[in-house]
């Protein structure tokens, strides 16, 4: 496992094992439609199309089939609901964000000189916000099983899949205080080579908590909660940030019939989490002291940096008929995490007083860099083109989600298994469709997208629809776009040893304006 450093006020800094997930690989390996208003109108339908300036995000040839100059701007404003149904509790939540989504501009340099069957060079760049991870969920229910088995996993399973010694987390090993802070770091003498840090940090809190106890009869970890299976828990996810895109593409024309082009792209990824669930013991008291409810926060904050590039063709087949070809490599990412946690409790006894517990480190765990690689992508794609009354297209993109890794390799050896196991390839079709009226353009569009899990459940199939319009006055152009998501999850609060899972589905409405100017 790789290992991390604590930043703390004080400015000490030791060494723990932090465990990635399944969920943080597909969050950072999913796409979203953005970009332009006529590319989000028609669904990002435009592999063969190209024209615009978020086609060329999808097939690089795209713009070698503008006959000007062209910069443009689009804002968008994204409105996100989550409806839960968690153990038949529903619940709602919503968020609403305006954001700068797409700017860009393409160049084209003709070549006039007849003999030369090479017609043209196009260079354009481009900045797209490709996923805007502003988003609010709330989940409410009463679930049979309680959070101490996320305690008791850490615990008993996390020293090489034996239990975590209770000397690690108790507050004095011969001489050595403990705390959460130094957990993971070098013992005297070499002791517990096999242990994972984060799982000691996870068995610390449970325990001083006051969650999970100590069997010295079985030398294993029990827990503090009462039995009796009506456990109400509510949950709070908090995200924001983005992950952007700057694309630099380079296309050429051949005898204006086949064109081809490339992009470099450099990625930005900046995304907060901030987690707190709550559980309430509705189980009678008892006569010995058990946990009455517990309150656990979790934050995340990963950055970094990624790099991809891209390679596409263009051919007309027909004056009105083309087919498109294009290769998105893997995005390989430098990331970094910093997290942070604290737990609160409160236990009573039958008729007692409450007594309150905080365990609140006041630690910012920040981990050395690590590697994620996401898998790469292959769009087919068809247009048919009526001449200056409009256009109907259709693009499907491959993608294998079971190629996503972390690395190196030998240090997420574990969940690089996972994904392996756990995720699919994924078939993603879009049809966009324009008709012209005059100066006036209308139009819609359908995206169909499979799930990436092989369950099909945890992250369903999405589902969108887009319609849209826009206006020419010649050198300077206006879009609107409306666009509707839909798409339905079951992830659990908590990847380890916790169980039940709120079923979600989000709605996301988006409303995109471009402004498009030709030089």
């Amino acid at each position: 496992m790789k290992k991390i450093f604590f930043l703390l006020i004080t400015g000490l800094t030791v060494s723990v094992s932090h465990s990635q997930e399944v969920s943080d690989a597909i969050r950072y390996a999913q796409d979203n439609i953005t970009g332009t208003a006529r590319f989000r109108a028609m669904s990002g339908a435009f592999g063969a199309v190209g024209g615009d300036l978020s086609a060329i995000t999808v097939n690089p040839a795209g713009s070698a089939i503008f006959n000007n100059n062209q910069v443009g701007v689009t804002f968008s404003n994204q409105n996100t609901k989550n409806n839960s149904n968690y153990f038949e509790t529903q619940t709602s939540d919503k968020d609403n964000s305006f954001i700068l989504n797409q700017a860009g501009g393409v160049f084209v340099f003709h070549d006039h000189n007849p003999n030369n069957n090479w017609k043209k060079i196009t260079i354009g760049a481009t900045y797209e916000n490709t996923k805007n991870f502003d988003n609010n969920v709330f989940s409410a229910g009463t679930n049979p099983n309680s959070v101490d088995s996320y305690f008791l996993e850490f615990a008993n399973y996390g020293n090489g899949g034996a239990p975590v010694p209770l000397q690690i987390i108790n507050n004095n090993n011969n001489g050595y205080t403990t705390t959460y802070r130094n957990l993971g770091s070098d013992f005297p003498n070499g002791q517990y080579p096999n242990l994972s840090g984060y799982s000691a940090q996870q068995a610390y809190l449970g325990y001083q908590g006051k969650i999970i106890g100590y069997d010295n009869t079985t030398n294993s970890y029990t827990t503090r909660v009462p039995a009796g299976r009506n456990y109400y828990q509510d949950n709070i996810i908090s995200e924001s940030g983005y992950n952007s895109k700057v694309s630099f593409n380079i296309a050429t024309s051949y005898k204006d019939r086949i064109y081809f082009g490339a992009n470099l792209n450099v990625h930005v990824l900046d995304y907060r989490r901030s987690t707190s669930f709550y559980e309430s013991n509705i189980n009678p008291l008892v006569a010995t002291e058990t946990i009455s409810n517990a309150t656990f926060n979790n934050n995340l904050y990963t950055y970094g940096n990624g790099f991809s590039f891209q390679l596409g063709a263009i051919a007309k087949v027909t004056e009105s008929f083309r087919l498109g070809l294009a290769y998105e490599s893997n995005t390989w990412y430098d990331l970094y995490d910093e997290t942070s946690q604290s737990l609160y409790t409160v236990r009573q006894a039958n008729n007692g007083p409450e007594i309150p517990q905080n365990v609140a480190p006041d630690v910012v765990n920040v981990y050395e860099p690590y590697t994620l690689q996401t898998p790469g992508k292959t769009t087919f794609s068809a247009a048919y083109i009526f001449e200056k009354s409009g256009l109907i297209s259709v693009d499907y993109s491959i993608k294998d989600y079971g190629n996503t890794k972390y690395k190196p390799t030998g240090d997420f050896r574990g969940v690089n298994n996972q994904i392996s196991n756990e995720l699919t390839t994924n078939g993603e079709l879009r049809v966009g469709a324009e008709y012209k009226i005059k100066q006036l353009s209308l139009r819609g569009g359908y995206r169909f997208e499979g799930s990436p899990y092989k369950d099909g459940t945890t992250i369903g199939d999405l589902n969108s629809y887009s319609g849209g319009l826009g206006y020419n006055f010649g050198a300077t152009k206006i879009d609107l776009a409306y666009s509707y998501l839909e798409r339905k999850s079951n992830q659990r609060f908590f990847d380890t040893g916790f169980t039940g899972a709120p079923n979600i589905t989000s709605k996301l409405n988006n409303v995109s304006l471009t402004l498009l100017f030709e030089l």
